[in-house]
């Protein structure tokens, strides 16, 4: 880190960022490669300057970290701020910059407007993650309306955008276009991260793929709503930027008060995609983790959703739990309609103690019982919601989001309870609290299954701060009871980002367990996020969202590559299946070092029905090539593996080969047959591995063991 009169620089993971300084915002001249000490001392400023075309202002239009329309700029200003008596224009000028923990605060200022900000800017010293984040402070006597403001305006580095959107058990889904003229907007109105519009993209040049390509990949941390944009300027520049998306007047600030943006973190690479997730993966475990998952295996779930749904019976879950243990599960969670009054959807949430009818001594016998298997014990809670028909809501009708006298929606039979209330969220505490002091239990399942509407609090927009109540509770929850790990669950991936990770310990990937889907929303899942962090199960034969049948095979090798678990009646496998999920929950406790702390390289596969994936670690990798839909050709081309080591010789040995090989193939390869073969990483990029002829819905796995670490 250095800087000098007119250059700030950073340095991390093998790449320099440079800034040039002015006397408005700096402007980001050069983030690439690393760069020789010292030479932005030799990197002449007119290699910046630019033409401006006839017919635009004298000046041109600055684009820099944070561009305002105040000095000109048509495009989309990173501030938008107004006062009372109409003045909602900025002209910032810097004013001192100030080092940070690996980056430098900018400071700048605006008398006129009375206005203060601060451009916060790092860069991670092992693998050049960059972190943006804007404050601003209301140095004037009277109340500052804040309609937008942006952690960072950022140029990417070309113009085709990889965009996530989805559904309700479709999560993580890729789309890709070119930005034209104007604007791309993305907003989230949620009220949380959403399955729509999560809050991160990827730009690059044209025709990026998983290895090749200068790409930016953005990740705004914030669970809450919010705003991404793409905007192809006037003069053919392109801009992105991210920030909270405010409720009409949702955020004025008093004389004196400060907001801070979300932390924009971003990611460049010369090689494609994997070059991103090279770089965000070991930022997430080591910064946004904090390393604690390094300290303890991600244990085998058992989750008894859609083994029993709302139906509990003592005697029919320490049937379950048995039937887990002898299987190797490590962690029995009982999922939703333990409580009071939970028979179906329609009602309980809010009412959090053992309902009495199906655990009339408590929910003491089935913990005892699961951790006299061997097993931690986890629960699932929704505590932010309640249900209209709920002791809690009956007791306490105020206690809802709502604007008074406005009519409010109903999700799911139930309401978002206001969180911003220190009474509300102290009740919900005092409940969690009970239940985490009275039993041992290790894990929760923060679920979270409806859209805020109507968020208001008090006759104002309160989106943002029940976002920050969530947090504030959680925070709360774990300090009081720091060895109980949380999943951040919504619908499924309704709440994915990397500030709910900071305090959750894996993420509910999707309410979708067939391994069809699972396959693509896994692969979108795995461009932002490690391994370790994505709740994986195994399923029952027919998909509870999908109705399709599919074989234990490859619903066992598709939750492999994440955080592996199970979820189905398990009573109901035939022993043949029971035997091949045994086999699978055993791989995945031998593997899951190498697949948690390896490196996740996203092949191209020979056929565009496929989806293949390799995880190099010490010591080997693991090699997944799953077929979802029909293959065009008879015979698949060769599985060429890129990420190894090229000089390094690997053993080779497919964990899965097909059990009736003839049904299939007249002649198999020796690989096929899962005998062990030799080859060096370049040879297996270069001719690559002889895969079985798999049909739609079958999956070939390979396990790579050398004696040098990768």
């Amino acid at each position: 880190m250095a800087f000098s009169s007119s250059w700030l620089r950073l340095d991390g993971g093998g790449q320099t960022l440079l800034l040039y300084r002015t006397a408005a915002a700096p402007s980001l001249a050069y983030w690439g490669a690393a760069l020789a000490p010292g030479a932005e001392a030799d990197l002449d400023p007119a290699l910046l300057d630019r033409a401006i075309p006839q017919g635009m202002l004298d000046h041109g239009e600055r684009l820099d970290l944070f561009p305002e329309a105040g000095r000109g700029f048509t495009g989309q200003s990173a501030l938008e701020c107004r006062r009372a008596d109409g003045r909602f224009i900025t002209q910032l000028i810097q004013t001192g910059v100030e080092p940070i923990k690996e980056g430098y605060a900018i400071l700048l200022e605006d008398g006129l407007a009375e206005i203060a900000l601060e451009l916060l800017i790092t860069l991670d010293p092992k693998t050049g993650v960059a972190g943006f984040r804007t404050r601003v402070t209301n140095k004037g006597s009277s109340d500052l309306g804040l309609d937008w403001i942006s952690a960072a305006a950022l140029s990417p580095p070309g113009d085709e955008i990889l965009l996530f959107d989805g559904r309700w058990a479709r999560e993580f889904r890729t789309t890709r276009q070119l930005l034209g003229p104007g604007a791309l907007v993305l907003d989230n109105r949620t009220g949380r991260t959403s399955h729509h519009a999560p809050p991160f993209l990827v730009v690059g040049t044209e025709g990026f793929n998983e290895d090749a390509g200068d790409v930016l990949g953005l990740h705004l941390a914030w669970s809450g709503d919010h705003r991404l944009i793409a905007e192809r300027l006037r003069d053919g520049r392109v801009q992105l930027q991210a920030g909270e998306l405010f409720w009409p007047g949702e955020l004025q600030l008093q004389p004196g008060e400060s907001y801070e943006t979300p932390w924009l973190y971003a990611a460049r690479s010369s090689k494609g995609l994997n070059g991103l997730s090279a770089r965000l993966h070991p930022f997430v475990r080591a910064t946004i983790l904090c390393g604690r998952l390094r300290a303890k295996p991600r244990p085998v779930h058992f989750n008894t959703w859609e083994a029993v749904y709302f139906r509990h019976d003592l005697t029919e879950l320490k049937a379950l739990a048995d039937a887990a243990a002898t299987l190797g599960a490590e962690r029995f969670v009982l999922d939703d309609g333990w409580f009071r009054g939970r028979n179906d959807d329609t009602a309980g949430l809010g009412d959090w103690t053992p309902d009495p009818i199906k655990y009339p001594d408590g929910l003491g016998p089935l913990v005892d019982h699961v951790l006299g298997l061997g097993m931690e014990f986890g629960l699932w809670v929704e505590p932010e919601m309640a249900n209209a028909d709920s002791a809690l809501v009956r007791a306490h009708p105020d206690w809802i989001l709502q604007s008074e006298g406005r009519v409010q929606p109903l999700g799911r039979g139930q309401y978002v309870l206001d969180l911003t209330r220190s009474e509300v969220s102290s009740a919900l505490f005092g409940q969690l609290d009970a239940l985490l002091t009275t039993y041992p239990i290790a894990y929760l399942k923060w679920d979270m299954n409806r859209d805020l509407t109507h968020p208001a609090s008090g006759g104002r927009a309160a989106s943002r701060a029940q976002t920050l109540a969530v947090y504030a509770l959680i925070d709360r929850v774990r300090s009081a009871h720091p060895g109980v790990e949380l999943e951040s669950c919504a619908s499924g991936g309704g709440r994915a980002d990397y500030e709910i990770l900071r305090r959750t310990d894996r993420i509910w990937t999707s309410d979708c367990n067939d391994p069809f889907e699972r396959q693509s929303i896994q692969q979108g899942f795995s461009i932002f996020f490690p391994p370790e962090v994505m709740g994986a199960h195994v399923g029952p034969v027919a998909s509870h969202t999908t109705a399709r049948t599919t074989s234990m095979d490859f619903r066992v090798m598709t939750a492999l590559l994440g955080h592996m678990g199970i979820e189905a009646d398990i009573r109901q496998f035939a022993p043949r299946g029971l035997s091949r999920l045994r086999e699978g929950l055993d791989l995945y406790k031998r593997l899951r070092p190498l697949l948690h702390g390896g490196t996740t390289l996203r092949q191209s596969p020979p056929d565009p029905g496929a989806i293949a994936t390799l995880v190099v670690g010490p010591g080997g990798a693991v090699a997944s090539y799953a077929q979802v839909a029909t293959p065009a050709w008879a015979i698949l081309a060769p599985f060429r593996l890129k990420g190894l080591s090229p000089d390094v010789a690997y053993s080779v040995r497919l964990l899965n080969p097909p059990s009736r090989p003839e049904a299939s193939m007249k002649h198999a390869p020796a690989a096929v047959l899962g005998e062990p073969i030799t080859a060096t990483g370049r040879m297996l990029e270069t001719i690559g591995l002889p895969l079985p002829i798999l049909r739609a819905g079958e999956i070939a796995v390979f396990h790579l063991t050398s004696g040098a670490g990768e």
